[in-house]
């Protein structure tokens, strides 16, 4: 499936691809492409299978989600550009690193997802498979705080961004709910084996969150470089300037290679 595409920057400068989240959307990337690194690479997001803007429709497991990633850089005639990939999305990095690294030049894994615990995925899919409707525009911008996204004036202007307006005022997520369900699902499987991780590879990460465990930070040891930054989950927003300093720095470092 080729999936819809936003960007930023110029369109001849260094193409660097973003995936987002399990219940995100590619504009979850607007800032910090518009504020920061859209001044040095062609900013690309995609919405993922089931998500946003794209098709909706299954299956949402990991080799699809890959498929998806192939065929739409494929289509926009990109060769091996640098990859940012935000929990879920992380997890994706990995696993096309794993299956394609070619297609790789550089990887940046923001507080990913590489796996979750079993019982905290199923817990996760279950919470998930109840109403997605939401009461009001206040109890969404709460559940997104409590899901660590700390920054309260860009959970609230994302609101017209992940949700649609119900006729009685109302709000749906713009997600399908099978596809978040599924996703927890397979995050609750292992990640590829960390020497399936060729590339040159950044990882920032919010310790205070512990989406990344320790066993995580021994096992790719030596594979990654591992940035701690303050604040929660959506490193983007809680660390926004040590999150860009770090990718920007990282990338352009590379640049040429």
């Amino acid at each position: 499936m080729k999936l819809h595409v936003h960007e930023w920057g110029d369109a001849d400068a260094p193409p660097v691809v973003c995936l987002h989240g399990v219940t995100a959307h590619g504009e979850r990337y607007k800032q910090l492409a518009e504020e920061r690194w859209a001044r040095h690479f062609r900013v690309i997001a995609f919405d993922l299978r089931g998500h946003a803007r794209s098709r909706w429709e299954p299956p949402f497991d990991f080799a699809t989600h890959v498929d998806d990633l192939v065929e739409t850089v494929d289509a926009l005639g990109l060769d091996r550009p640098d990859w940012v990939g935000h929990s879920f999305g992380g997890r994706l990095v990995l696993e096309l690193a794993a299956r394609h690294p070619e297609r790789i030049r550089r990887a940046v894994l923001l507080d990913p997802a590489i796996d979750i615990l079993p019982h905290v995925a199923e817990f996760m899919a279950e919470v998930e498979s109840r109403d997605p409707i939401v009461e009001s525009v206040q109890a969404s911008v709460n559940e997104r705080h409590d899901a660590g996204e700390i920054d309260l004036a860009r959970a609230l202007a994302d609101v017209p961004l992940h949700y649609e307006t119900l006729p009685d005022g109302r709000l749906r997520r713009l997600t399908s709910q099978d596809a978040v369900v599924s996703i927890y699902r397979e995050l609750a499987t292992s990640a590829p084996p960390p020497d399936t991780l060729t590339v040159p590879t950044l990882m920032v990460y919010a310790p205070a969150y512990g989406l990344v465990r320790d066993e995580h930070l021994e096992a790719y040891a030596g594979r990654l470089e591992p940035v701690p930054v303050r604040g929660l989950h959506m490193v983007m927003w809680s660390a926004f300037h040590e999150t860009a300093d770090a990718v920007e720095r990282f990338l352009l470092e590379g640049a040429g290679a």
